[in-house]
Formats: C-alpha cells, sequence, structure tokens
C-alpha cells in the first residue's frame, strides 16, 4: 500500500486481466495505464465495467417500472399488463404465499431483488454485454448479506434477541441430550449455511452457464479456422449452433435463479417470524 501526492490509495492485488470474467476499469487511471493494471487507484476498483452494468440493471428497472405505472387504466394497456404479471408473480406467488398474511411489507423488497438478479442475469445473452453480472461472486454475495441481514432483523425485532436465538438453535420438544449436537447444527445452518448457498448457487449456475458458452462458441470458432479438415469444420458448426441453444437455456436458468434467489429469501422471512418450529 503506497500513497503520493495527487493520488488515492494505491493496491497491489488483485490483479486485472483480460478475461471476460476479468473486471477492468471503465476510465483507466494514469497508473494502471502505467502499469498495465498491476497498481491502481480506488477509482479504477469502484468504476468498472461490471459495477457500470449492475448500475445500468438498476437505471433499467426504475425506468420499466416509472413507465409502467404512468396512465394506468381499470381496464390495463398491454405494458400495465406486463408490470401488473410481472408484481402479481412476486406478491401472489412468493410473499404472499410463503411469508402469509405480513407479506405486504415485504413485496418492494422481493419485487426489487427478483428484478434486479434477472435482469443481470440475462445481461449474459444481450450481445452488448454478454455477460451475466452474477458471474462475479462479489455481486451474489452482496445480495445474500442483504437477505441475511433482512431476516435476522425481522426475527430479531418480534422475538427479541434471545428469543430469536433460541427460536432458531433449539427444536421445540427436542430433549436436552440432543441439544448437544442438534443446537450448533442448527446455528451453523440457519445463520452461516443459509448466506452461503444463497450466494454459491446464484454464482455457480450463472459462471458455469457462461463458461460453457464461452467454450462452445471458441472452440467451435477455433474449430472453424482449421482450413482444410472437413471434421473439424464440421464439428466446429456443431458447436456454434450447439451455442446458441445453450443460450436459449441460460435465459431459463437466469430467470429460474432469480425466482429462487427471491422464494428462498422470503421462506427465510417467514422463518424469521413463526412463532415456533
Amino acid at each position: 500500500m503506497a500513497s503520493g501526492p495527487g493520488l488515492m490509495v494505491l493496491l497491489e492485488a488483485p490483479k486485472f486481466d483480460t478475461s471476460v470474467f476479468d473486471s477492468r476499469p471503465l476510465i483507466p487511471s494514469q497508473l494502471w495505464l502505467e502499469t498495465h493494471g498491476a497498481q491502481y487507484t480506488w477509482t479504477d476498483i469502484w468504476f468498472t465495467n461490471h459495477i457500470c452494468m449492475a448500475v445500468i440493471a438498476t437505471v433499467i428497472i426504475l425506468g420499466f417500472w416509472l413507465w409502467v405505472s404512468r396512465n394506468m387504466k381499470v381496464v390495463p394497456s398491454k405494458k400495465q399488463y406486463g408490470g401488473e404479471y410481472v408484481y402479481n408473480l412476486i406478491r401472489n406467488s412468493i410473499a404472499r404465499e410463503v411469508i402469509g398474511e405480513n407479506y405486504h411489507k415485504y413485496v418492494p423488497w422481493l419485487l426489487t431483488l427478483f428484478c434486479f438478479i434477472v435482469i443481470n442475469n440475462w445481461f449474459g445473452e444481450t450481445f452488448v454485454f454478454m455477460f451475466p453480472t452474477f458471474s462475479k461472486v462479489g455481486f451474489a454475495w452482496a445480495l445474500a448479506i442483504l437477505s441475511w441481514v433482512l431476516y435476522n432483523f425481522v426475527g430479531i425485532r418480534k422475538h427479541g434477541f434471545l428469543g430469536y436465538l433460541k427460536l432458531m438453535t433449539i427444536p421445540k420438544g427436542a430433549p436436552g441430550v440432543v441439544l448437544i449436537l442438534v443446537a450448533p447444527l442448527e446455528f451453523l445452518s440457519n445463520f452461516i449455511i443459509r448466506p452461503i448457498t444463497l450466494a454459491v448457487r446464484l454464482f455457480a449456475n450463472l459462471f458455469a452457464g457462461h463458461l460453457l458458452v464461452v467454450i462452445f462458441v471458441v472452440g467451435g470458432t477455433w474449430l472453424l479456422q482449421q482450413r482444410g479438415n472437413l471434421v473439424y469444420n464440421l464439428g466446429g458448426v456443431v458447436s456454434v449452433i450447439f451455442s446458441f441453444a445453450i443460450f436459449a437455456l441460460e435465459l431459463l436458468i437466469g430467470f429460474l435463479q432469480a425466482y429462487i434467489f427471491t422464494i428462498l429469501t422470503a421462506q427465510y422471512v417467514s422463518s424469521a417470524e413463526a412463532d415456533e418450529h
């Protein structure tokens, strides 16, 4: 770590690279250019291509809901119907069904969560970006931590800290001898494993899917470039064609992962509000 005149704090690691999975500064600093990314300022870290994608997703979501909510009518237009369909999907299928009678106050967060994840996931099939934001694990960790904070806050607010801790670690009716083993496992499951599985599931599915697309596209292109080798060329054609099928599958996976993340968050909120497990 070092500093200089007119220069912010410098960091030595991690280093930027040229892979599609690597973040790169939108406006590289002079230091970054001179050292080829070996050293950089805080602006190089916080104003990257992938953070820009997350910001663009936020703008798209805000613009969509502002557009949908204008001139709403009793008989909905096509745009209003589309917005109401998405809203009702989260409100009725997730919030009301999973959380129960107190679901109203959680709908805004669950709807925002779903929209943000699905838009960032679908960036992987958008030719402008060609990269799902949640292939960067830091974004998945951030959302998982926010959901973790939400459901624990809900539980502590309703039951108190000790009451909530007891609720989440001591199953009702469990004998005292068993609690010696069960309580630590319940604590680990409810407070540690939950956010980890939320983040890893989202990240791993998007990372693996995008990596598969890259392999088929790059591999197919390489095979097509092998002049005079018909077998390689045919393999390249099949590989490129198959990559489009994977693209379509990734659209479905991106939606499903957003839905799963949202419904699990609702489930965790529901368990935090429950009077007993």
